[in-house]
């Protein structure tokens, strides 16, 4: 697909990336970092059109699963199943298009990961997100043994 995994963004708070019990791996909120910079700031639609934000939720996936990879030692292929992402959307009053904005990640982990990217998803409008980010995408994943 043309795609790589940069390096796992560091956490802007107090928090750790990620966390794993059992055969779960909690992946914490990733916003659409590159090289260290925000890449999409601000609210949808009235600074930020549908299609740019489906573009950060793209690249929140891509940071979430750098976040992975470090985790599973650089095996993805531990990876059983996408069970959940939660994506918040900083929106205008009165956006209802959360969902297509969310498409960005769900469709992405689809095609990465086939069926086993399927997954429950919440998708919500906030009013803020941290460094001004126009979308934050959490995850939680099935893992197997190396």
């Amino acid at each position: 697909m043309g795609l790589s995994l940069p390096s796992p963004p560091r956490p802007v708070a107090a928090y750790v990336p990620s966390v794993a019990t059992g055969s779960l791996l909690f992946i914490s909120g990733q916003i659409p970092m590159v090289d260290g910079q925000v890449a999409c700031r601000g609210r949808v639609p009235g600074a930020v059109t549908v299609d740019q934000a489906r573009g950060a939720a793209r690249q929140c996936v891509l940071n979430g699963l750098a976040v992975a990879s470090g985790a599973l030692g650089g095996d993805l292929s531990r990876v059983r199943r996408v069970v959940r992402l939660g994506v918040f959307v900083q929106c205008d009053d009165g956006f209802t298009d959360q969902p297509l904005v969310a498409n960005g990640a769900s469709e992405l982990l689809r095609e990465l990961f086939g069926d086993r990217g399927t997954h429950a998803r919440a998708a919500v409008g906030v009013n803020a997100l941290p460094l001004d980010a126009t979308v934050e995408v959490e995850m939680i994943l099935e893992t197997g043994a190396a």
